[in-house]
């Protein structure tokens, strides 16, 4: 029996893959028979890297260069893409913080920052989601198949005290996804996203190599560890295939038990 998570040639593209988590969904989806793998990242020569390592497996992948929180950059990347590979099937939004300026680790409280901090964090985490869905969904809708998966985080599901601009940024791509969920049913698209806890990647590295920092963030979980890229690739893969055909409008915890759902 052929396996319902083989994405069968259909072209996928990720945001913020050169690196962690984006870079490990490459990976799954080139290793489960993806047509063609486009990694996006702000840095050319991380994509380039990543789409070295899908076509020295036996995959086809593109590199693809553009900040996602610019819409008209974003739709002329896509247009190219669309045009090349006969249009996108599967868009992940994974990427998130705020950009290549700051990281999840830069961290402040809400009163101590002005309109000028919030700007990164809404322009990748939210408009982001925003320009890289309104660039592949007509096309989706033509076709009459598409799969939106968007990588969120538990800090939009539970809130962050020191990350308030992302958490709401995180919390509102879940709104929007619910809501497109709801727009595109009919189409043959669905829309769900993944939400992340604290993940073992570069971004995280000092943390992980602190032990009694890494012990204390810990007690809060109920799988004492940090999650790994594959972690997140599984579920964002499951979501892309034909097995979730009749899943939509839902967000799926992949966070150690650090939060709960029903």
């Amino acid at each position: 029996m052929e396996s319902l998570l083989d994405l069968r040639g259909r072209t996928a593209l990720i945001t913020g893959a050169g690196q962690g988590v984006g870079a490990e969904i490459a990976r799954y989806f080139a290793a489960h028979n993806a047509g063609t793998v486009v990694i996006n990242d702000f840095h050319i020569e991380r994509a380039e890297a990543i789409a070295g390592e899908v076509e020295g497996s036996g995959g086809k992948a593109i590199a693809l260069q553009c900040d996602v929180g610019d819409y008209e950059e974003v739709a002329r990347a896509f247009a190219q893409v669309e045009q090349s590979a006969g249009g996108i099937d599967i868009l992940v939004n994974n990427a998130g913080n705020a950009g290549p300026s700051m990281s999840i680790t830069d961290r402040q409280l809400f009163w101590q920052t002005t309109p000028k901090d919030w700007e990164p964090w809404l322009s990748t985490s939210f408009f982001g989601v925003l320009n890289c869905t309104r660039a592949v969904v007509g096309s989706m809708i033509e076709r009459k198949y598409g799969r939106v998966i968007t990588v969120i985080s538990d800090a939009g599901r539970v809130g962050d005290g020191s990350l308030a601009i992302y958490s709401a940024a995180k919390a509102g791509v879940a709104g929007f996804s619910r809501s497109l969920a709801r727009a595109t049913g009919r189409y043959g698209i669905t829309a769900n996203c993944v939400s992340l806890a604290a993940m073992n990647t570069t971004a995280t590295a000092d943390i992980a190599e602190d032990r009694e920092t890494l012990r204390k963030i810990l007690r809060g979980y109920t799988i004492r560890r940090l999650g790994e890229p594959s972690d997140a690739a599984a579920a964002v893969l499951f979501l892309a295939s034909d097995a979730a055909g009749w899943i939509t409008g839902q967000t799926y915890p992949v966070n150690g038990g650090f939060s709960f759902a029903l």
